[in-house]
């Protein structure tokens, strides 16, 4: 067998040993989290927040705030991504059991947090607002939500995170500030 064979079978059985562990996740979680008390705490964070920030956003700053709760949400989801791929933490009591990520926490809580945060006191000091988000984030969210036992912190300590969440904010910021965008030309 050659080098690129023997690469192949290895993979090939790699996926099928990850493919029986997904399967044997969806069954656990068909079985003991859907539906169950924590399971619909997802649910509603994963709606709430955008019906609280659709009621108070400035309405015509939806864009610009948009943009920048986009940005907030995929790096969110690949920082999550990439954590649990590494074992740094994992989640229990997901929405999706396919889903490696609290999609509550990347797709609402986060994106949704920042984007109030940017709107009230627009003008106020970004780097004081990206700090009491990290504070906020790193110190009371991932805490209550391991109390809940649905995160689970296996190399990660909730320090690591308060750095990130200022960066993540800041970037936000500065890219909710952004206003060179050019039109869109039809093309012929």
């Amino acid at each position: 067998m050659g080098h690129k064979e023997k690469v192949n079978k290895l993979i090939d059985e790699n996926i099928a040993e990850i493919h029986k562990l997904i399967q044997k996740k969806i069954e656990i979680w068909s079985d003991y989290v859907l539906f169950s008390g924590l399971w619909w705490l997802s649910i509603g964070l994963s709606v709430i927040p955008w019906i609280i920030w659709y009621v108070l956003r400035k309405k015509n700053s939806t864009d610009r705030i948009l943009y920048a709760g986009f940005f907030v949400m995929t790096i969110s989801l690949a920082l999550d991504i990439l954590g649990d791929q590494f074992s740094l933490w994992h989640y229990r009591y997901n929405v999706l059991p396919i889903v490696p990520t609290y999609f509550p926490w990347d797709i609402t809580l986060m994106p949704v947090s920042v984007m109030i945060l940017l709107q009230v006191k627009a003008n106020g000091n970004p780097l004081i607002k990206a700090i009491l988000f990290g504070l906020f984030s790193a110190y009371l969210a991932e805490p209550f939500f391991h109390w809940l036992e649905i995160y689970v912190p296996t190399k990660w300590r909730y320090t690591y995170s308060f750095p990130i969440q200022i960066i993540l904010y800041l970037v936000a910021h500065y890219l909710s500030r952004r206003e060179k965008f050019s039109p869109f030309y039809q093309i012929k």
